[in-house]
């Protein structure tokens, strides 16, 4: 018999992106890996690199599961267009809450800010990307002034922007994967990046959903709040994606999201 706990993690593994294809592997520069404090990051860099905008990535994986390592295609296609590329590490669940793993982005981000001209890197010209349970994070610090200076934010899939809206949708509660990470329901509204918005300036922001209906909904919500409030918002319709392939592909010739975040890009930093 497969127990709760086994299923949760099975289920959160399922959220983890997949290896990058050799070919793709092959391609990529080694990283530099620093300690920023509180976890590790890794920097990655063209030979020459001086003032190139900055890529600021952070994995998925329910909170719970996933590493720096977790960049597919990503590094090796930014770089040689131009841009440089970090990943960072965060604490896991259960070892570090939601909140903690928060903290941690903005320890890294500012870590990545004060040294990364060091690297061939613009402190200016960086743009936050998440997906999946990085997607919160990289909303929840951006909306709520954690990054400072954040040149913009790249959103790729998650439903939890307003967790206390997601709660009710689903009959006022969360489903497994979002109750373990999120179980204490006063936190909801501090951990919601849904909250915040307003509350300063924000960035331009480019939000993705996959082709689950309760993603789509979440984000499109995401972009008229934003919207509202005079942000410039990109939506991008994913739904030939699934959540694992949104990210996955990131970086593959063809791929319609790379071209669209591409745009995005050359708009706001390049």
């Amino acid at each position: 018999m497969i127990d709760r706990r086994h299923f949760l993690l099975a289920s959160a593994a399922a959220m983890l992106p997949t290896a990058a294809p050799a070919a793709w592997r092959l391609r990529q520069p080694a990283p530099r890996t620093l300690d920023y404090g509180p976890a590790k990051l890794d920097i990655y860099a063209r030979d020459g690199a001086k003032g190139d905008p900055v890529v600021f990535f952070i994995h998925g994986g329910a909170w719970r599961l996933g590493s720096r390592d977790n960049v597919n295609a990503k590094p090796g296609f930014l770089l040689a267009r131009g841009f440089l590329f970090v990943s960072i590490d965060y604490r896991m669940l259960p070892q570090a809450d939601v909140a903690t793993q928060a903290s941690d982005v903005e320890k890294a981000y500012g870590y990545v800010r004060a040294n990364i001209a060091t690297y061939g890197g613009d402190p200016d010209r960086i743009v936050v990307m998440g997906h999946s349970a990085g997607c919160h994070l990289a909303a929840l610090t951006g909306f709520r002034g954690g990054l400072p200076g954040v040149a913009a934010l790249v959103l790729d899939d998650t439903e939890a922007y307003d967790l206390e809206a997601l709660a009710k949708a689903q009959g006022g509660k969360l489903r497994p994967i979002y109750a373990q990470a999120f179980s204490d329901p006063s936190q909801w509204r501090a951990l919601s990046p849904a909250t915040y918005i307003g509350t300063a300036r924000h960035p331009p922001v480019f939000v993705a959903y996959s082709n689950a209906p309760i993603r789509a909904a979440a984000a499109r919500g995401l972009a008229d709040r934003l919207r509202a409030g005079g942000t410039k918002v990109t939506l991008f319709d994913g739904s030939a994606y699934s959540h694992m392939a949104i990210n996955r592909r990131f970086g593959e010739d063809g791929d319609a999201l790379t071209a669209a975040v591409m745009a995005f890009l050359k708009a706001t930093v390049a």
